[in-house]
This record gives structure tokens, C-alpha cells and sequence, in this order.
């Protein structure tokens, strides 16, 4: 499948966008912290690229820095909220020493985090992506399907694995809002 660069935004402006999010006060909030525990948050840590895969956004790679897929971004808000859900996987990574991507349940873990943390799974959102089944109680409801999704796409956890990973993880994961008091 090709790139389409006539969809989305172009490199540039997506750049423009990206620049922009970095003064985002979670934004800050997270690269603070992430210096205060001793992580690099390198220039390089924000790449703007076009990306293959439909409904990916970006993508946070260990040791590469995040990635914001500019083909599938078309506001402000998009590129903020990639932003925040990624750098909370830098974050995990980090804290744990280099996560084991290919451990089904270190995966999980981070999934759940970035979802519940970054505010992937506000009312807003889900009633925009056509989720929203019921007013109270649908945010672990979202966080756990985002999860499940995630780590779905791993090569190395199969869908029951990965079931089974978000499963065992949950409640500690869920629980774990550092480096935030509560999940904002």
C-alpha cells in the first residue's frame, strides 16, 4: 500500500504542529518528569513522517524516539493527544529500564497506562469514535479495548495472549498513575 501525502497534513506543517504540542501543559508535565527520573528527552525524540498503516497515529520505538504519522493527523488536537499517549510509553520505558516490548504483559502494562493517562478514552472521544455505549463507567470499558488492540498488534502476543496479558496487569496498570497524582 503507498503513502497518499495528500492526506492529512503535509511534513511541514505537521512539524509546525508538533512544535506547537510541545507547550501543551501535559505535554511539559511528562518531559519534565521524564528528566526528573534521569531519561533523555533528546531533539530527535519527535519525528513527523507519513505512515502505511491506516488508523495509526504515531508510535513510540525504544531507543528511536516517538514517531507522529503526519498523513493521519488533521488538528491540533490529534497531534497533542499522539503526543501525550506516546511519551507515556517513553516514560514506562524509562522508568522500567527498557521495557520488554516483546513481553506480552510489560506491553499491556504501558498500553493501559498511555490510554488511561493520555485521556484517549474521554467521554469526547469516544462519542466521536461511535464507542460510546453508556455514560458512566465506559472509560476502563475504552481503555481496555484500546489496550487489547495494542498489544494485539505485537508479533509476539497472539490474541488470547494478549487478552491474558491485559487481564493479569490490569489492576496494578490501571492503578498506577505516576508520574501523575491521579489520571487527569
Amino acid at each position: 500500500m503507498s503513502v497518499d501525502v495528500d492526506d492529512g497534513m503535509s511534513i511541514e506543517d505537521c512539524v509546525d504542529r508538533i512544535n506547537k504540542g510541545l507547550k501543551h501543559p501535559t505535554v511539559r508535565f511528562l518531559r519534565q518528569h521524564m528528566l526528573k527520573a534521569g531519561c533523555p528527552v533528546w531533539v530527535q525524540l519527535f519525528q513527523a513522517v507519513n505512515c502505511r498503516r491506516e488508523g495509526f497515529g504515531g508510535g513510540y520505538f525504544s531507543g528511536q524516539g516517538i514517531k507522529i504519522c503526519c498523513n493521519h493527523m488533521s488538528t491540533q488536537d490529534e497531534i497533542n493527544q499522539v503526543l501525550i499517549h506516546e511519551l507515556v510509553h517513553a516514560y514506562d520505558d524509562c522508568r522500567v529500564k527498557n521495557i520488554d516490548w516483546s513481553d506480552c504483559a510489560q506491553h499491556a502494562c504501558s498500553e493501559i497506562r498511555a490510554n488511561h493517562l493520555s485521556g484517549d478514552c474521554h467521554l469526547k472521544r469516544e462519542l466521536l469514535r461511535g464507542f460510546l455505549n453508556k455514560i458512566g463507567g465506559h472509560e476502563p470499558e475504552c481503555v481496555k479495548r484500546r489496550a487489547l488492540k495494542s498489544v494485539q498488534q505485537n508479533p509476539y502476543c497472539s490474541g488470547a495472549e494478549a487478552k491474558k496479558a491485559v487481564e493479569k496487569v490490569w489492576d496494578i496498570c490501571y492503578n498506577d498513575t505516576y508520574p501523575f497524582e491521579k489520571a487527569p
